[in-house]
């Protein structure tokens, strides 16, 4: 019998939400304080200036990770229209998209939330090992 993960693709989206969440809960599991994360400024991983809200401290940015991990799970999306109005650099980068093959967009698409799944599991980890850093755990 084939364990969950070699039933889908290395590159699959299914497995880089598993892989996330499953991120998410090592993080959890990890950080016992998470006060302890307050203040501590982010590295250069979070690349904070180009984010529209505010990453100011390594306690953000877990409570940010939480949150979109239960979204993830639960599919419930809130639409707001109001910042996907604002962002305009979302909508001059797909307005040429818009003409195109539905396939090739949802492609698009496809490869672009894999992307986002990815970098999101790879800052959890960041901020866990620097939460063990913090506390003088050795990993």
């Amino acid at each position: 019998m084939q364990s969950a993960e070699a039933k889908f693709n290395r590159n699959s989206l299914l497995l880089a939400l598993r892989r996330y969440s499953s991120a998410v809960t090592d993080m959890e599991q990890t950080i016992l304080m998470p006060s302890l994360l307050r203040d501590v400024p982010t590295d250069d991983l979070w690349e904070c200036e180009a984010a529209e809200e505010s990453c100011s401290d390594l306690y953000a940015n877990y409570l940010m990770l939480k949150a979109i991990r239960n979204t993830a799970e639960s599919s419930l999306v809130i639409l707001d229209d109001h910042k996907v109005k604002n962002n305009a650099t979302l909508n001059t980068t797909l307005e040429p998209l818009l003409d195109t093959d539905p396939e090739a967009l949802f492609q698009f698409h496809l490869v672009g939330l894999f992307s986002v799944m990815t970098d999101l599991t790879k800052k959890t980890r960041s901020l866990t090992e620097k939460y063990m850093d913090i506390i003088g755990v050795s990993h």
